[in-house]
């Protein structure tokens, strides 16, 4: 029967986070040139990595919830104190270090998605004849326009 240690390892889930990294990097430049046939052929492939990313993140928690941590990343730490050696704790590293740049490239990406959005907007405002419409900045920074003419495309 299989330990703990050999039950619970991050090489998979680290390619999977790179492999998502190259395709943020990849949506990044699509995002930059406002390429949407680039945005729309990625969308699928993003989706299937972050369902396996999931699978891969539960069967984690499983096999915790089973040895009596929490099914989370708590969990994870507190496993990873008791057991791990000095292998699982550089791929642990190496897992959290990818992580962290795939959620900063996703980050930049929603900045850059929030810009296309408020440009757009602008030009619709331009395009309905509200090209005078009062611009404010909300609570992130971002212009928020009070035009009626917003609400009016929203519904």
């Amino acid at each position: 029967m299989p330990t703990s240690t050999q039950l619970i390892s991050f090489e998979l889930d680290t390619k999977l986070l790179s492999k998502l990294l190259e395709v943020l990097t990849r949506e990044q430049s699509g995002l930059v040139v406002a390429d949407i046939d680039v945005l729309e052929a990625l969308m699928g492939e993003k989706s299937v990595l972050l369902q396996n990313i999931s699978i891969t993140a539960k069967r984690r928690y499983d096999v915790l919830a089973k040895r009596g941590y929490a099914a989370s990343e708590a969990g994870m730490v507190d496993w990873l104190k008791q057991h791990a050696n000095a292998a699982i704790n550089a791929s642990w590293a190496d897992f959290q270090k990818t992580l962290s740049q795939a959620k900063e490239m996703n980050r930049l990406n929603g900045v850059l998605i929030g810009r296309h959005f408020n440009r757009n907007q602008q030009l619709l405002n331009h395009l309905q004849g509200n090209a005078n419409a009062t611009d404010s900045y909300g609570k992130n920074g971002q212009a928020k326009s009070q035009s009626l003419s917003r609400s009016a495309l929203l519904a």
